[in-house]
């Protein structure tokens, strides 16, 4: 169990918290404009990531029909709960829209992704059901998390035009498309393509620490810790529900399982900063999940490997 936190530790929280404190220590010096950089990251950053990760993923055939049917039901079922959560705590408008986002999206890359290959020793199968949670991760986000963010703001007509307005909606069928037809894309153009991607998680990290510099911290912690519950610890509980429920076993059991524990993915808070939708409380959930994630995620792995 230590290997894991330290793993945790070193791997994630740390390199997460340094590049944060870097966007923080900007912010207060230089006082920049935060929705310009929400802006390059939804109009280039983060289009450049959805085509690479679509175009280039390879992945097990063998596993694609288990998985998808496990994400729909459980990402359905996450969405009843967190819908009911916030009936309960009679939660409106958009701070509703900011607590679903942060417990439906999840880092499923850059956490993710080392954590299946350290927990399951690099095994390819394990890591083949982790990339293509992560492919769903990478679409949802421009499409329900954009409507979610704007479902109490705006008519359905305008949130659609918000949604195809974002250039990573027409990344998605394009990179498909050249996936199936074997097309390859030219050198000149996929270096900047990886330049862009490589340097997605530093920008955003950056721009969360660049919120978190400038706001007062005055909201009641308790939404915070609600939001951190359903990403930490409900997750992962559903998703063991789901699993035992089409009875799948084995490695790619305990790889779904693990994928839903990991902490509330950056997207969310470039969602809120980009539609001004709670981006304070997006913000906070962003990072307290993931310090919160180094005795959770460790427990869940202790639970998958007693």
């Amino acid at each position: 169990m230590l290997t894991y936190l330290l793993f945790i530790l070193t791997r994630n929280v740390i390199p997460l918290c340094l590049m944060i404190a870097g966007g923080v220590t900007i912010q207060r010096v230089f006082h920049l404009d935060i929705k310009t950089m929400t802006k390059l990251l939804f109009y280039l950053f983060s289009p450049a990531l959805v085509f690479t990760d679509i175009y280039q993923t390879r992945f097990s055939q063998l596993v694609i029909g288990q998985v998808v049917l496990f994400f729909l039901i459980f990402f359905a079922a996450l969405i009843t709960v967190v819908t009911l959560v916030m009936k309960w705590r009679h939660y409106q408008g958009g701070r509703a829209g900011a607590i679903r986002n942060s417990v439906l999206f999840y880092n499923s890359a850059n956490y993710g992704i080392p954590l299946n290959q350290l927990a399951f020793h690099g095994n390819p199968l394990a890591l083949s059901v982790q990339v293509i949670v992560m492919l769903f991760q990478n679409i949802l986000p421009n499409t329900y998390g954009v409507y979610s963010a704007n479902a109490h703001k705006m008519a359905t007509r305008d949130i659609w035009r918000a949604i195809f307005r974002l250039p990573a909606v027409y990344m998605i069928p394009l990179a498909i498309i050249l996936r199936l037809l074997h097309i390859s894309i030219a050198t000149p153009i996929m270096i900047p393509l990886h330049d862009l991607v490589n340097a997605f998680t530093a920008f955003a990290l950056t721009t969360l620490g660049m919120q978190l510099g400038q706001m007062k911290w005055s909201l009641q912690f308790g939404d915070v810790l609600l939001s951190n519950a359903l990403r930490l610890l409900v997750s992962p509980l559903l998703a063991l529900a789901v699993v035992s429920l089409l009875r799948i076993h084995g490695l790619v059991a305990d790889a779904l399982i693990l994928s839903s524990s990991v902490p509330t993915s950056l997207n969310s808070m470039l969602l809120a900063v980009e539609f001004d939708n709670e981006p304070d409380l997006a913000s906070q959930a962003v990072f307290s999940s993931t310090l919160f994630s180094i005795i959770t995620v460790t427990v869940v792995i202790a639970f998958l490997h007693p």
